[in-house]
């Protein structure tokens, strides 16, 4: 045996001692450090000291009584949305009587449990689907966490794999649940209709348990091998279309669709948020840069029609680029970016 192996049993078994996990976990992760401590005794591999390293390490990260206290006040919630997002009165009513149905499930049953289907806002791009998700952890006072589905290639980026071999890694949820250290957060599934096909069907089936009031609060993942309570987690999902989204899913969800922007909702949007918010990030101010109000028209169709802002959100970005540019390289202090030189700026 190894002597330089017995500190590391020592820091495992003490890193435990000072952890809140549940009594039966506790017992089984003794159990394992156990077994490592075994293993080198008899000329085993430090390889298992490893495994086992990254096991604790991961269950005394994680949130198993840690939550954020909910903000149920609905006046409060409107207020942030309407401070996030112009127009879109029947989207925030939706969401305002789905937050109502939580806040009474709460008051009169006593639960903390999400007992009603997820929402799942369907658009196109840049009609904001991820902010109004972003809004309504902001609104509650939760954290706020965003699995991409686009990204994920095989059912183990959500499930995680085993912890018999030392790369393993938990999935993308119980990432997500020690990123933000609470087990109440907003996660968002994002984009589920753009899903890699070979891997769909196995997905679904995980995304269905997540989904389920019966079945997420207890959720394995196969590198915890262990149930976790994600019954307190409010998923929301979005999708550009639901036509290869599975019935099974659809049935734990609630829709709602995103409307396409008017250009005169877009000019608004960028006026009231978008440009001063970018602006702020940037730290430039209204005497560094102004942009004429007979060009919002032009700027809000840069490449022809677009549901969402999202193309002018990247035409706002790239004035101020130019914006900062010219500060720094010494062509001026204040803009006003105009018809006559918008090609110098963009």
């Amino acid at each position: 045996m190894d002597n330089n192996s017995l500190p590391e049993i020592e820091k495992l078994l003490a890193k435990l001692k000072n952890v809140s996990i549940p009594s039966d976990l506790m017992e089984k992760a003794t159990q394992q450090i156990e077994r490592a401590r075994l293993s080198l005794k008899y000329g085993g591999s430090l390889s298992q000291i490893d495994i086992t390293s990254k096991y604790i390490d991961w269950i005394a990260n994680l949130p198993w009584d840690k939550k954020t206290v909910d903000n149920l006040d609905l006046n409060k919630v409107k207020a942030v949305l309407d401070q996030n997002h112009f127009g879109m009165d029947q989207i925030k009513k939706r969401v305002l009587e789905y937050l109502s149905l939580i806040a009474i499930q709460k008051k009169n049953l006593g639960t903390e449990e999400i007992r009603a289907p997820s929402l799942l806002f369907i658009g196109l791009v840049g009609t904001g689907k991820t902010t109004f998700a972003k809004s309504i952890a902001e609104a509650l006072g939760r954290k706020f966490a965003r699995i991409p589905f686009g990204g994920l290639s095989s059912v183990l980026d959500l499930r995680g794999q085993s912890k018999t071999a030392s790369e393993a890694d938990p999935g993308a949820v119980i990432k997500a649940i020690r990123r933000v250290g609470t087990k109440n957060p907003v996660i968002l599934l994002d984009e589920l209709d753009r899903i890699d096909p070979a891997s769909k069907s196995a997905i679904m089936g995980v995304l269905v348990e997540l989904l389920d009031p019966e079945q997420n609060s207890q959720y394995i993942d196969y590198f915890l091998d262990y149930p976790f309570d994600l019954s307190q987690v409010l998923f929301i999902s979005t999708a550009n279309n639901s036509n290869n989204i599975p019935i099974a899913v659809l049935d734990r969800l609630e829709i709602i669709q995103m409307p396409s922007y008017t250009d005169e909702e877009k000019i608004m949007i960028a006026k009231k948020h978008i440009l001063p918010k970018q602006m702020k990030n940037a730290g430039l101010t209204s005497e560094n840069m102004r942009i004429d109000d007979a060009l919002w028209t032009k700027l809000t169709r840069p490449m022809g029609y677009d549901a969402g802002v999202r193309s002018l959100e990247r035409t706002i970005e790239t004035i101020i680029r130019r914006v900062a540019y010219k500060i720094i390289t010494g062509q001026g202090n204040g803009f006003l970016i105009n018809d006559q030189n918008l090609s110098d700026f963009l």
